[in-house]
């Protein structure tokens, strides 16, 4: 078979769709669209991994289609030409279920040496951690970086920066290939927010966004004027940034209270966090001298995130035609 030039090339297909509760079993095909693709790290050669939007029989976007409106809103808001910036965190997991190079019903030494660290005893599974990295380099994935969290056993990956939709597309795929890897390994990857209780780090999923506005001489006043609006949805910003992040976001742990919006300049307790640099420059890039709303839990979907973000600060979704 020739090997695709682009999605165009590829067909619509479907799948049992009450096998994954996305459909009813009297009525149970589900479509698969290709939105995009990329080089397959595992297989190699010509073969391509597909991302694919789900659509229901009647023609309407099926119920765990979150990409459909973010992809219209991307669109209807290009002028802007937003970048995203996600930082996926989770936690690696031996077989049961305690994370990997804990002591085996046990705790290891409180947090402290494990950020970013490096040597036995502070850091685990860093091969599965850059087998992951150099499939995503593979696949196209623009990978930004790695590090070792606050918990052991903890990781962090940087997708981005990507402009519109093709972050969430990135992101899903990056997620893909880390199960993947980690399947050889004999590890189970956890996106739960909150992983282990007690005082231990949970796990988000940090946003940096930016603007052409805000990446131009005096963007700064565009920040402000982004941060008012978030303040205004807060409660429907919380409602789509993952699952459980209410065990998460306490206000201790470096994380803001759930109940409020907050944001300052270099404060990893606020909702959103705006750099020093950014601060000090008027102006915000993305990655590390942007904006980025810390609210977001590990497990969150990131076309809600990125859309939600687009549709508060630049425009509410457009009418379908």
């Amino acid at each position: 078979m020739k090997k695709p030039g682009s999605v165009e090339d590829l067909p619509e297909w479907n799948f049992d769709g009450s096998s994954t509760g996305q459909a009813p079993g009297d009525n149970s095909d589900v479509y698969i669209r290709p939105v995009a693709m990329y080089p397959d790290p595992i297989r190699l050669g010509d073969n391509v991994l597909v991302m694919c939007e789900t659509w229901d029989p009647d023609g309407t976007p099926n119920k765990s289609n979150f990409r459909h409106d973010a992809a219209r809103l991307m669109e209807a808001n290009k002028d802007h030409h937003v970048w995203f910036g996600l930082e996926q965190e989770y936690t690696l997991l031996s077989e049961s279920g305690w994370p990997y190079g804990w002591p085996a019903g046990g705790f290891p030494g409180p947090q402290g040496p494990y950020y970013c660290g490096v040597g036995t005893g502070r850091v685990y599974c860093r091969d599965i951690v850059e087998a992951h990295h150099k499939a995503c380099i593979y696949a196209g994935i623009n990978i930004s970086g790695t590090n070792a969290e606050v918990m052991p056993a903890q990781w962090e990956y940087q997708v981005g920066p990507c402009e519109g939709i093709d972050l969430g597309d990135q992101l899903w795929v990056s997620r893909w290939l880390l199960h993947r890897i980690a399947e050889e390994f004999g590890a189970k990857v956890s996106f739960q927010p909150k992983p282990i209780p007690g005082d231990w780090n949970g796990a988000g999923l940090h946003t940096n966004v930016s603007s052409s506005e805000m990446r131009e001489e005096g963007g700064m006043k565009h920040i402000e004027a982004a941060m008012k609006k978030l303040e205004q949805r807060h409660i429907e910003h919380i409602k789509v940034y993952g699952e459980g992040n209410e065990l998460r976001m306490t206000g201790a742990h470096e994380t803001s209270s759930i109940d409020k919006f907050t944001w300052g300049v270099a404060n990893r307790g606020s909702s959103v966090r705006i750099p020093r640099q950014c601060a000090k420059e008027g102006k915000g890039y993305v990655s590390s001298d942007s904006p980025f709303d810390r609210r977001p839990a590990s497990n969150a979907d990131p076309y809600q995130i990125t859309g939600i973000i687009v549709e508060t600060i630049y425009g509410s979704l457009p009418e379908e035609k």
